[in-house]
């Protein structure tokens, strides 16, 4: 994957992420809320792999 298909899904992640912690603050659902912090991560985790490609030219 590319630089720019990483930092897509990451924003998609965040993105859902985002909503389902609020949902699950809202409703009480602490397991909803919990992967919604998870789903962040992850999408933080892939901004930065994009970041990374990009600075590498794609090479790894």
């Amino acid at each position: 994957m590319g630089e720019m298909t990483d930092k897509l899904k990451a924003a998609g992640n965040k993105a859902a992420g985002s909503v389902k912690e609020a949902v699950g603050k809202a409703t009480d659902n602490e397991r909803l809320e919990a992967e919604g912090k998870v789903q962040k991560a992850k999408g933080t985790a892939q901004d930065v792999a994009g970041s990374v490609k990009g600075a590498l030219g794609d090479k790894i």
